[in-house]
C-alpha cells in the first residue's frame, strides 16, 4: 500500500454524492452555535488513520471517502484538502458544492491561510476537541489569531446531530494475543513504559493510540475494519495500569491474563479520572505533570488541567512498539513466505483465466475476492490488513482505489494490472505490490516499471550509519526516475505492525519533514514501494516489506553502527516488464538472486498446485 504513510483502499463511486441537504443542516447547527466555520477531520478521537463506520464524518458531508483528508465548512463556502495519492478520486467524488484544495501543490493554501482569507475578522470556527490533537490545535489558533479568530471546542460533535442513520460504535469482544506472537509480556512492558515516565518526572502517561494500547496489553480486537484493534484508553502510572474499555468486551479469559496488576474502567471516564488525578498530583507537595503523546486530543488535554499541567512528546509506547523483538521478527518472515504462497497460486490462477482460457469476465473485485479466499487458507490467516486495491488500466493511476462491485472495469489481458494487498496473520502483518501485464506491454511501460524496479533495488541494498533518517533515505528510490522527469506523489515505505495496523509510525521513507526527526533502527519494519502513475493509463508499484538491521561493514567510520535491510516478502517481480538494458550488473544480480529466493522459500509450499508451481518456476528464472 503507497505510504505517506497512506491508508489503502479508497472506495470511489462512479458520481459524486449529493452534499446540499448535508451542508445546510450543518450550517444550521452552526449558525445556533454562532459558527462562521465548522472543521472536520478524517481521523477519530483516537487520531487513527483507518476508522469505524461511525467516526466517518468527514466521508459523510463531503461525499469523499479516502482516508487522507480534512472539511472545512463555512456559512457559504465548503472545501476539501487531501494529499497527491487521493487527487484522481477527490476530483470524481466532491460535488459542486465543494473545493479541492490539492496539498502541497504550488499556491494551494493551508486550510489556516483559507479561513484568514474567506472568513470576516472576529469569526468562530468550531471544532470537536476530541477529534484535534493539541499541536494542531495550537498551529490553528496562532494561525488565525492575526485575524481576531477564535477556535471554539464544541462538546457535542455537529455532524453527529445532523447523521440521522449514524451507524452504531462496534461492541466486538477482545482477544488475546498469546506470548508466542507477541514475545513480550504485559509486565515488561509496563515496567520499560514506567521507567520512561520516571525519566521524564511526570506522573503517568496517558495512552491514546489504539495499536499502542493493544501493543501495551498483549490484546487485539476488531472494531476497525482490517486494524486488530479495539476502542479504549489506558493511564499508567508508577503504581498503576488502568485500561478504560467497555466491560463487556472483556472475557474471563481476557480478564484473567491481565491480572491483578490493570484496572477496568470505563471508557468514558477516562476524562473524569485525569481530571482527579491531575489535580491530586497538582496539589501535592512536589507538583507533577502528566505526559501525553503528539496524537493526544485537545480534550483530553484540557481534562489533565490543560496546557500548564502536561508535558508533550512523541510517545513512547509508539518507540517501543516499533522496535520488533526476535518472535516478532521471526514471524513477518514466516508469515510473508505463507502470504507469499496465496499471492503466486492468484497469479497463477489469474494468468490462466485471461491467457489460456481467454476468460473476459473477470471483474476487479472478482480477482480481489479469488485472491482473499486464496489467502484464507493459510495458517494463522485472521482477515485482510487492508481492502485490496485491484486495479486495472487507468484505475491503477488511482493510487489507493478501491474496485465495488457495481462499477469496477474487467480485468484486461491488454492493460497493466496493479494489485496492493496485504493479510492479518497472528505473526504478522503482510503488504505488497505487484505490477504485472499479462499481454505485450509497451515499451514506455517497460521503460517506467523498470525505473521504477531500479529504486526500489537501490534502497533494498543501501547501507547506512546509524541516526539515519528516512526522509534522507527517500531520494535513492526516486533518483532512476528522476533521470526520465517522471517521479510519484506518496512516500516510499512506512512501518508496518506485528499483527496490528498495516501502517505504523513513527518511522517512514518519504518526503514528510516529520521523517526527518525519527532515526531509522533495528527491529524496525518499513516498506519499499516507488512508484509510477500515468493518469488515465496505468499505474506501477512494487512494494515490499523490510526489516532494518545491523549491517556487516568492513569499517566503522565514527565508531558507530551501520544498518541494512532485510526484505521479507518473497514474491516475484514481473521480468516481462523489465527493459533488461536499463539495469546494473549489480542490480540483474539482485533480480536473479531475488528470485532465487523466492523459490527456495516459497516452492516448499505449493507442492500440491502445480499451476502455482509452474507459475512460480517460470517467473522466477534468471535473466
Amino acid at each position: 500500500m503507497s505510504s505517506v504513510a497512506a491508508p489503502k483502499g479508497a472506495a470511489e463511486k462512479a458520481t459524486p454524492a449529493d452534499t446540499t441537504e448535508r451542508l445546510t443542516k450543518l450550517r444550521q447547527v452552526m449558525e445556533r452555535h454562532n459558527l462562521q466555520a465548522y472543521i472536520v477531520p478524517s481521523e477519530d478521537a483516537h487520531q487513527s488513520e483507518y476508522i469505524a463506520d461511525c467516526d466517518a464524518r468527514r466521508a459523510f458531508i463531503s461525499g469523499f471517502t479516502g482516508s487522507a483528508g480534512l472539511a472545512v465548512v463555512t456559512r457559504n463556502r465548503a472545501a476539501l484538502w487531501t494529499d497527491g495519492r487521493y487527487f484522481l478520486q477527490a476530483s470524481k467524488q466532491l460535488d459542486d458544492n465543494w473545493v479541492l484544495q490539492k496539498t502541497g501543490l504550488p499556491d494551494v493554501p493551508t486550510k489556516e491561510e483559507w479561513l484568514v482569507q474567506v472568513l470576516p475578522k472576529g469569526s468562530k470556527v468550531g471544532i470537536d476537541p476530541t477529534l484535534l490533537t493539541v499541536g494542531a490545535a495550537r498551529t490553528l489558533q496562532e494561525a488565525i489569531r492575526k485575524e481576531k479568530h477564535e477556535l471554539a471546542g464544541i462538546p457535542e460533535n455537529l455532524i453527529d446531530q445532523i447523521w440521522s442513520h449514524r451507524p452504531p460504535r462496534p461492541q466486538n469482544p477482545v482477544q488475546i494475543h498469546p506470548l508466542e506472537y507477541a514475545g513480550q509480556s504485559v509486565e515488561d512492558k509496563l515496567q520499560k513504559l514506567r521507567e520512561e515516565i520516571k525519566k521524564t518526572k511526570a506522573w503517568g502517561f496517558v495512552v491514546n493510540a489504539l495499536d499502542e494500547i493493544a501493543w501495551l496489553f498483549n490484546l487485539r480486537g476488531s472494531d476497525i475494519a482490517y486494524n486488530p484493534v479495539f476502542f479504549a484508553y489506558a493511564l499508567v502510572t508508577q503504581s498503576e495500569a488502568i485500561l478504560y474499555v467497555d466491560a463487556a468486551k472483556l472475557s474471563d479469559q481476557v480478564r484473567s491474563h491481565l491480572g491483578s496488576a490493570v484496572t477496568i474502567r470505563p471508557y468514558e471516564a477516562v476524562t473524569r479520572d485525569l481530571s482527579s488525578y491531575a489535580q491530586q498530583f497538582r496539589n501535592s507537595e512536589e507538583p507533577q505533570k502528566l505526559w501525553i503523546g503528539t496524537g493526544c486530543s485537545m480534550a483530553l488535554e484540557a481534562a489533565a488541567g490543560g496546557e500548564d499541567a502536561v508535558t508533550e512528546s512523541r510517545s513512547p509506547v509508539q518507540a517501543a512498539k516499533a522496535i520488533k523483538n526476535d518472535v516478532e521478527l521471526e514471524g513477518f518472515r514466516q508469515s510473508h513466505i505463507r502470504d507469499a504462497a496465496a499471492l503466486i497460486s492468484y497469479f497463477a490462477w489469474l494468468e490462466d483465466e485471461l491467457v489460456n482460457k481467454k476468460n473476459t469476465k473477470i471483474s476487479e473485485v472478482d480477482g480481489a475476492d479469488v485472491l482473499e479466499k486464496l489467502r484464507s487458507q493459510q495458517p494463522k490467516f485472521v482477515g485482510l490488513s487492508f481492502d485490496t486495491i485491484s486495479s486495472t488500466g487507468p484505475n491503477g493511476a488511482i493510487i489507493h482505489y478501491k474496485p465495488e462491485k457495481e462499477t469496477c472495469a474487467l480485468i484486461d489481458v491488454n492493460q497493466i494490472y496493479l494489485c496492493d494487498s496485504g493479510g492479518q496473520y497472528l505473526d504478522g502483518t503482510t503488504d505488497v505490490t505487484r505490477t504485472l501485464h499479462f499481454g505485450n506491454p509497451k515499451d514506455h511501460e517497460k521503460d517506467a516499471f523498470t525505473r521504477v524496479l531500479k529504486g526500489h533495488i537501490q534502497l533494498d541494498i543501501t547501507i547506512f550509519p546509524k541516526t539515519t533518517t528516512g526522509y534522507l533515505l527517500d531520494v535513492i528510490a526516486r533518483v532512476p526516475l528522476w533521470k526520465a522527469g517522471l517521479d510519484f506523489r506518496h512516500g516510499t515505505g512506512h512501518g508496518v505492525g506485528s499483527y496490528l495496523n498495516v501502517h505504523e509510525g513513527p518511522q517512514g521513507v518519504g518526503t514528510r519533514i516529520a521523517y526527518n526527526d525519527i532515526h531509522l533502527a533495528a527491529g524496525m519494519t518499513i516498506t519499499n514501494e516507488p512508484g509510477y502513475y500515468q493518469d488515465g493509463d496505468f499505474g506501477i508499484r512494487i512494494e515490499n516489506v523490510m526489516l532494518i538491521r545491523l549491517a556487516d561493514t568492513p569499517n566503522r567510520f565514527g565508531d558507530r553502527d551501520y544498518y541494512g535491510f532485510e526484505h521479507v516478502t518473497v514474491v516475484p517481480i514481473q521480468t516481462k516488464l523489465i527493459k533488461v538494458e536499463l539495469l546494473t550488473r549489480e542490480e540483474r544480480e539482485w533480480v536473479n538472486a531475488y528470485h532465487l529466493e523466492c523459490w527456495e522459500k516459497v516452492s516448499p509450499l505449493l507442492q500440491g498446485n502445480k499451476m502455482a508451481l509452474g507459475w512460480l518456476q517460470r517467473e522466477t528464472r534468471p535473466i
